[in-house]
C-alpha cells in the first residue's frame, strides 16, 4: 500500500479541507482538471481515477459526497480483508467517515484526521464503536492466527459473552471490552478467549489467537535447493522450539540468494517478506554466531548465513533461539527480537521490475493492474513522452527519462536500479510485450555479462509484466472488427531486422491472406518500405481492400481514417500511425459522413447455410 494517501477534491469549496488534511497526514491533493487549479496533481475522469488508486491499494480520502466514492468502487468490492482505506470527508472538513477498510487502517486514519484538524470521525464498525477494539485487525507487530473465527467471537462479545484474556496483548485494554450494554449472553457461549502467544496454539469459533511478530528465520542453502527440503527444515526447527508460524516477521538470507526459488516460494507460503543482507553485514555478526564456519567464509565472504541473517534481522538486543540446523542442502536458524520486528527496517527486499504497458494513452484504456504497478513503484523509467502520459499517476516518484532510441539504456538502467532492492516500473506504450520493452528486458537478463548483459544483482530481481491494450487493438476497436479473423503484425523498421527478412514476411502474409497490422510504417528518413509492402500485398489482394490508418489513439489529435490499398498514399502516414490492411474477406461499410466500419467475417454465414445445402 502506498504510504501517502490520495486526497481527492472535486470542487473549490473542498480545497481548504483538502489542504488541511494533506498538512496533517502528509498526503497529496488530487484535483479534478478544469476545476482545481492548485492541486499536487490533476485527473480527467473522476471514477476512473478513484478505481485506479483503489486497485493500487492507495488510501483514498474523498473530500466529496460519499456516493461518488461508492458508485465508483461498487463493482470492485470483494474481500473486506483486502480493501485499502476509503474515507469521505465533508467539504467543510467537519465530518470524516470511513467507508471501506475500517479494520485496514481507515478507522484509525479517520480518528487521526479528526484529531489533527478538529473535526468528528464517524466510525460505524461495531467492534470499534461498542467494544473499543478491532479484534479482526490487530495493530502493527501482531498477527491473528485464525481470522475466519473473528466474526463469531466479536458477535459473541457484542451479545454479552465474557472475554478471557491470556498472555500480554498490550493493545487489548480489557476495560474496552466491557463498554457495552448489559445483554443476555448467547446460549451455549458465555466466554470467549483472546490468547497472545508465540506458541502454536489452535484457535476456534470461541478462541482468537494472536502471535507477536518477534522472530526472524535465517536461511542458507546450496544453489537450487529443493523446496520440500527447505520447507521441512524450517518447519522442523519451529516445531523443535515450539514456536508458531505467525510469530515469524521475516525470512532473511544473503543477497546472493535473492533469486533462490525455494526461499521465494517458502516466503510466499508463510506470508512473510524475504529480506536480504550483503556479506559485510553478515560478517559483522560473526562474534555472536554459535557455529562460525571458515568454509562458508571462503565461499561467500561471511562466517555464516543462517545464524548471521537471523541475528542481523533481530538487532543487537536479539538472540538465537535455534542455532543452525542443517539438511543436505540447506541451513536454518531462528532468532528472537527484544520487541517487535519491523521487517521494513531490516536488510533490503529482492528488488522488483514491473514492465508496464500503458496502452495507447487514454487513462480509461489502462488496466487496473498497470495502475497498481505504477502506484506501487518508487521509481519509474521510460521514454519521456510515455512518462508524461502517466504524469498524474507517477507524481512525486523518482523519474528517469530517456530519449527515443535509447531503449537498451533505459532497460539496463531499470534492471540495475531494481538490483539495488528498489521497486521499479519500466513504462512502455501499448502492450510492453509487443514491439516494446518486454523482450529486451529478458534478453539483457539472458545475455552474458561480458557480452553487454547486466550485473548479477540485476539478474536476481523479480520481473513481472502486465498486459496493455496494443495499438492494433485500439485501432481495430475504433472502426469495428477488422481483426475478426486471422491476422499478423509486421514491423517495417529495418533498424533491427534486415529488410530482406521483412519483405519475406510481408510476402508470406500476403500468400496466407492475413489481415496485416504494420507497426513503424515510416519515419523521417524511411519512406520507401510502406510503398514496397503495398506493392507486395497488391499482388495477392484487390486494390479495393480496406485499409485503416490510425494515429494518436487515445490522445489529443486522435485520427482514424479508412482508405483502400490501391488508394493508400504514403504521405498520409507518419511514425505515430498504425496501418491495418484487410484480407480479401475484409469489408468496409460506408455510413454517409461517418467513418465506415470495417470487419473481417469469420465464416458464420457459410456455417449457417451448410445444413440447407446438405438437405
Amino acid at each position: 500500500m502506498e504510504s501517502r494517501a490520495a486526497i481527492i477534491v472535486l470542487s473549490p469549496s473542498g480545497m481548504n479541507a483538502a489542504r488541511r488534511i494533506a498538512g496533517a497526514i502528509g498526503g497529496r491533493v488530487h484535483g479534478l482538471s478544469g476545476r482545481i487549479m492548485a492541486a499536487d496533481l490533476t485527473f480527467e475522469d473522476t471514477s476512473e481515477h478513484i478505481r485506479t488508486l483503489f486497485a493500487a491499494r492507495t488510501p483514498i480520502i474523498g473530500v466529496c459526497a460519499a456516493g461518488i466514492l461508492i458508485r465508483a468502487l461498487g463493482h470492485m468490492l470483494e474481500d473486506k480483508r483486502e480493501e485499502s482505506p476509503v474515507l469521505a470527508v465533508s467539504a467543510d472538513g467537519a465530518h470524516v467517515v470511513p467507508l471501506l477498510g475500517g479494520h485496514r487502517g481507515a478507522n484509525d486514519l479517520a480518528r487521526e484526521i479528526a484529531t489533527r484538524i478538529g473535526s468528528t470521525a464517524a466510525v460505524t464498525t461495531a467492534g470499534d464503536r461498542v467494544l473499543g477494539v478491532a479484534l479482526d485487525e490487530p495493530p502493527k507487530g501482531w498477527r491473528l492466527a485464525n481470522p475466519d473465527d473473528a466474526k463469531s467471537v466479536m458477535a459473541a462479545l457484542l451479545a454479552g459473552a465474557t472475554p478471557l484474556i491470556e498472555g500480554e496483548p498490550h493493545w487489548l485494554d480489557q476495560r474496552d471490552l466491557w463498554r457495552r450494554e448489559s445483554v443476555t449472553p448467547p446460549k451455549g457461549m458465555k466466554e470467549v478467549r483472546l490468547i497472545a502467544t508465540e506458541k502454536p496454539v489452535a484457535g476456534d469459533s470461541e478462541t482468537l489467537v494472536y502471535h507477536p511478530k518477534t522472530l526472524v528465520v535465517g536461511i542458507g542453502s546450496a544453489r537450487d535447493c529443493g523446496y520440500e527440503e527447505m520447507r521441512a527444515l524450517v518447519l522442523g526447527a519451529l516445531v523443535e522450539a515450539d514456536l508458531a508460524l505467525g510469530s515469524i516477521a521475516a525470512l532473511a538470507t544473503l543477497d546472493l540468494k535473492a533469486d533462490e526459488a525455494a526461499m521465494i516460494l517458502l516466503a510466499e507460503e508463510l506470508g512473510v517478506p524475504l529480506r536480504l543482507f550483503d556479506a559485510a553485514t553478515l560478517e559483522a555478526e560473526t562474534p555472536r554466531l554459535a557455529n562460525p564456519s571458515d568454509v562458508v567464509f571462503a565461499e561467500v565472504g561471511c562466517h555464516g548465513v543462517a545464524e548471521a541473517a537471523a541475528l542481523a534481522g533481530v538487532g543487537a538486543a536479539g538472540r538465537l533461539v535455534i542455532e543452525k540446523r542443517k539438511s543436505a542442502n540447506a541451513t536454518v536458524a531462528i532468532a528472537r527480537a527484544e520487541g517487535f520486528v519491523d521487517w521494513r527496517r531490516i536488510g533490503r527486499p529482492r528488488g522488483r521490475l514491473s514492465i508496464v504497458g500503458i496502452g495507447p494513452g487514454a487513462p480509461a484504456w489502462r488496466t487496473p493492474e498497470a495502475g497498481r504497478f505504477l502506484a506501487e513503484a518508487d521509481a519509474v523509467v521510460g521514454y519521456s513522452l510515455y512518462l508524461d502520459i502517466v504524469a498524474s499517476t507517477i507524481a512525486g516518484k523518482e523519474r528517469h527519462d530517456y530519449p527515443l532510441g535509447a531503449e537498451e539504456d533505459r532497460v539496463r538502467a531499470a534492471l540495475e536500479l531494481a538490483g539495488t532492492g528498489r521497486n521499479v516500473a519500466l513504462v512502455s506504450s501499448g502492450d510492453a510485450g509487443i514491439y516494446a520493452m518486454g523482450a529486451l528486458v529478458y534478453e539483457l537478463v539472458d545475455r552474458p555479462g561480458d557480452d553487454g548483459g547486466v550485473s548479477d544483482a540485476a539478474r536476481r530481481v523479480e520481473i513481472v509484466m502486465t498486459p496493455g491494450i496494443s495499438a492494433l487493438q485500439a485501432a481495430a476497436a475504433r472502426v469495428g472488427a477488422p481483426l475478426g479473423h486471422d491476422f499478423c503484425t509486421i514491423s517495417l523498421s529495418d533498424l533491427l531486422t534486415p529488410w530482406e527478412t521483412i519483405e519475406a514476411r510481408i510476402a508470406a502474409a500476403a500468400a496466407g491472406d492475413f489481415v496485416v497490422a504494420f507497426y513503424n510504417p515510416v519515419s523521417k528518413r524511411r519512406r520507401t518500405q510502406l510503398e514496397r509492402a503495398r506493392e507486395i500485398l497488391l499482388r495477392r489482394r484487390p486494390a479495393e481492400t480496406p485499409v485503416v490508418l490510425a494515429s494518436n489513439l487515445g490522445r489529443p489529435g486522435e485520427e482514424v481514417r479508412v482508405t483502400t490499398l490501391g488508394g493508400l498514399a504514403i504521405d498520409e502516414v507518419d511514425m505515430l500511425t498504425i496501418v491495418l490492411v484487410g484480407s480479401t474477406a475484409t469489408r468496409a461499410v460506408t455510413r454517409g459522413a461517418l467513418t465506415p466500419y470495417v470487419y473481417t467475417p469469420r465464416g458464420y454465414a457459410a456455417k449457417h447455410a451448410a445444413p440447407a445445402e446438405e438437405a
